[in-house]
C-alpha cells in the first residue's frame, strides 16, 4: 500500500500518483486545472462542526484525532481508498500549514491501519466517486 500526504500548495510531482485532495473546502489561492487532481474527496474531510472546533490548535489535536477517527469508522470511502491504494500509489492533499498536525495525518495513520473483520451479515456499502 502506497499513500502519502503532501500539501496542495507544494508542486505536482511525477511520483505523486493519483493526487486526491481531501479538504472540505477548496483551498485558497488554487486553480482547479494547476491542482492536478484525480479526485476532490470531501466526504473524507473532517465534518464542519468537528473541523470548526479543532480550528488548527495543537492543544486539541488529540482530542480532535479520536473524534475524526470515529466519524471515519463509519465511512465507506477508506475501505474503497485502501482498495486503490493496492493498486496505484495515492497522494492525498491538504490545505493546513502544519504537515504533523492536521487532518490528513490522521487520515493517513487509518488509512494505513488494518481493517476490522466484517461480522457475519454485515455490508459494505459502495460509493461512487465523482472527478472534479
Amino acid at each position: 500500500m502506497s499513500i502519502v500526504i503532501k500539501r496542495i500548495y507544494a508542486a505536482p510531482a511525477s511520483g505523486d500518483g493519483l493526487r486526491v485532495l481531501v479538504d472540505r473546502l477548496w483551498p485558497r489561492g488554487i486553480k482547479k486545472v494547476d491542482a492536478k487532481l484525480a479526485f476532490w474527496m470531501k466526504e473524507l474531510a473532517p465534518s464542519q462542526k468537528l473541523r470548526v472546533w479543532f480550528g488548527h490548535k495543537p492543544e486539541r489535536f488529540e482530542v480532535f484525532g479520536e473524534r475524526y477517527r470515529r466519524e471515519l469508522s463509519g465511512n465507506p470511502l477508506v475501505a474503497e481508498m485502501r482498495a486503490l491504494a493496492r493498486k496505484k500509489r495515492i497522494t492525498l492533499l491538504y490545505a493546513a500549514r502544519d504537515p504533523r498536525i492536521n487532518h490528513a495525518a490522521i487520515l493517513l495513520s487509518v488509512l494505513r491501519a488494518q481493517p476490522r473483520p466484517l461480522r457475519a451479515g454485515s455490508r459494505r456499502s459502495r460509493i461512487t466517486r465523482t472527478r472534479t
